[in-house]
């Protein structure tokens, strides 16, 4: 047991990567640097560097969709799930158990290869279902936490636990947990009567490529519904597809999405999130509410 432990520690501080830019990890290609990045192969790596992090702020971060990392980087750890703890496996006739660094993609298709559902929708949430889980993401009418029956998390002295849905208070995109925690695993159940098919997955994959920039640097819807209205068609209507800060732009396929256009910065993206809200609110008294979420130091504040 010592020298597995010992062979674990020396993993953790081969790999540990400092000053790491985050822009190699996030789906808008932006952000500035970590202090401390590390990526574990495992449960034990992931509880052991936990162990050994000696109180440092800690950012969870996988598939690097519906995040914003400003320029100026994140202090402290930044921990990515995204090429580990990706894992599915059946349990049973309706459930799964599926690790959080698992793409929502790589669900859907376990579904429809496994006759579980309805999971197609998984098939339009960009991240992963770690990141699903955090904010109980949704498309087509599905949500998340519609079919979690329980979680495996990590606290952030790297004890595992198992908690239930009831631990949580969950709401559209919008989780609040018992303490701070990372997802490591959850299993689903899916009703016995229904089942993701090709057809279904196809249909959505059609739809998704005609209405949104999925060939674009983007990182999914940035802003939440308002009540009975759509964020997207508000931004259209005021008139601001196409309208762009610096490399980032309004994307002119769908307005929900702002896109890289190759040489933007963290600063640009951020400062167009909030003209759009701003004109939004004067137009129509609508406060739009970021999706996305916004992490890390401007890059004025890191260099003063």
């Amino acid at each position: 047991m010592a020298d597995y432990m010992s062979e674990i520690t020396k993993k953790i501080k081969d790999r540990s990567l400092f000053n790491e830019p985050l822009s190699k990890y996030t789906s808008w290609k932006v952000g500035g640097p970590a202090d401390t990045f590390f990526a574990p192969d495992n449960r034990d790596e992931l509880s052991q560097f936990l162990k050994s992090n000696y109180d440092k702020p800690i950012t969870w971060l996988g598939n690097g969709t519906n995040v914003l990392v400003r320029d100026g980087g994140i202090r402290g750890s930044v921990i990515s799930t995204k090429k580990s703890l990706n894992k599915i496996k059946k349990e049973a006739d309706n459930t799964c158990r599926v690790e959080a660094g698992a793409s929502c993609m790589d669900l859907a298709l376990f579904a429809e290869k496994n006759q579980l559902g309805p999971a197609a929708f998984f098939s339009g949430i960009p991240g992963s279902v770690g990141g699903a889980l955090t904010m109980n993401a949704g498309s087509f009418g599905h949500e998340t936490w519609d079919f979690v029956e329980s979680v495996e998390v990590i606290d952030q002295d790297g004890v595992i636990h198992h908690l239930d849905p009831k631990d949580f208070t969950f709401s559209y995109r919008t989780v609040k947990f018992p303490f701070p925690l990372c997802f490591v695993s959850c299993l689903m159940q899916f009703p016995e009567s229904e089942i993701t098919t090709k057809s279904e997955l196809k249909s959505m994959r059609d739809q998704r490529f005609k209405t949104q920039p999925l060939t674009e640097d983007t990182c999914g819807s940035v802003f939440k519904n308002p009540e009975r209205e759509h964020a997207g068609d508000l931004i259209e209507r005021a008139g601001l597809k196409g309208y762009r800060i610096g490399g980032s732009s309004i994307s002119t396929k769908h307005a929900n999405f702002i896109v890289n256009e190759g040489n933007a910065t963290s600063e640009n993206i951020e400062d167009l999130i909030e003209y759009v809200q701003e004109i939004v609110s004067s137009q129509f008294d609508v406060e739009l509410e970021t999706e996305v979420r916004i992490i890390g130091e401007k890059l004025s504040v890191k260099n003063k």
